[in-house]
């Protein structure tokens, strides 16, 4: 807590940065977002995702999502801003992969969709922070309740402008990162809060920011071991899992590295200087 007001001014930088580079970069939404053509392919001969991504790569069509459904049917979505032909796009593919096939169905995934998906996305990110706000504030104090969401929002905010910086696609499985991001970086604050409530027996000895130091040293050593072995399999998805769970991976590889910084710098700082601030910031804490 000595570096807390240096850590509390990165942080606020950070988002800062983050906000900037969210109203003049944007962010680069896929398919489900922006819209796009879904087609449903039935192969004469079997085929992998992996030979379809490839043929498809190859056409310049780099952020297409592909599933599988049998050994010779697909499901191909395109991000098509450049409104080519259709029949183009199908002669292409024929001609790249080296196998024919059927084209079941065809449909356009138009902007309103994006659009209505955008809302679910922000709604379901805005009700998961209203409820860790009502429970952590119902489980300890509203202070530590404000400290945990402030983290949660630097954490969401600022792994959002490292999407926009590497334009990175933004897609469904990102959002599925995100929610599980926010539920990876509470879980390492409450830890650090259970810790807070179980030292308050020291309030007679010790200030808010020795109770806030000395509870972050006792768990520091898991934090930092659950934070590893969470990173590496993490980094091992993003490096080779492919592009078709990137977004979700890389999504997860820079929350964690945020998360474990903020519940400690961001979670820790605002209810000790909360406190301080506090009319009876300059007695004990008291039990609730």
């Amino acid at each position: 807590m000595k570096y807390r007001r240096i850590a509390l001014a990165v942080s606020l930088a950070l988002v800062l940065v983050s906000i900037g580079l969210l109203m003049v970069r944007g962010l680069n939404f896929g398919i489900d977002f922006s819209g796009g053509i879904l087609f449903q392919l039935e192969f004469d001969a079997p085929v992998t995702v992996a030979e379809i991504r490839s043929s498809l790569n190859k056409m310049g069509f780099d952020s297409s999502v592909i599933q599988s459904y049998s050994e010779r049917g697909a499901l191909v979505r395109l991000k098509d801003d450049r409104e080519s032909d259709q029949r183009e796009i199908l002669k292409s593919l024929r001609k790249t992969l080296g196998v024919d096939f059927k084209v079941l169905r065809v449909e356009m995934v138009g902007p309103a969709v994006g659009s209505q998906l955008r809302k679910s996305a922000t709604l379901a990110t805005i009700l998961a922070l209203l409820a860790m706000l009502i429970y952590i504030t119902f489980r300890f104090k509203f202070m530590f309740a404000v400290g945990a969401v402030i983290a949660l929002m630097h954490d969401v905010i600022v792994t959002l402008g490292i999407f926009s910086l590497t334009f990175q696609e933004v897609s469904m499985p990102f959002i599925a990162g995100m929610l599980t991001l926010v539920g990876y970086s509470i879980n390492d604050t409450i830890v650090i809060f259970d810790r807070v409530r179980e030292n308050f027996k020291h309030l007679k000895d010790w200030e808010i920011v020795d109770i806030l130091d000395n509870s972050i040293n006792q768990v520091l050593s898991r934090t930092i071991n659950t934070s590893l072995t969470t990173l590496f399999p993490v980094l091992t998805l993003f490096l080779w899992g492919g592009k078709a769970i990137s977004d979700f991976s890389m999504a997860l590889l820079v929350g964690i590295i945020v998360g474990t910084y903020s519940s400690i710098y961001v979670a820790g700082a605002v209810v000790v200087e909360w406190y301080l601030r506090s009319p009876g910031g300059s007695r004990k804490l008291q039990r609730r």
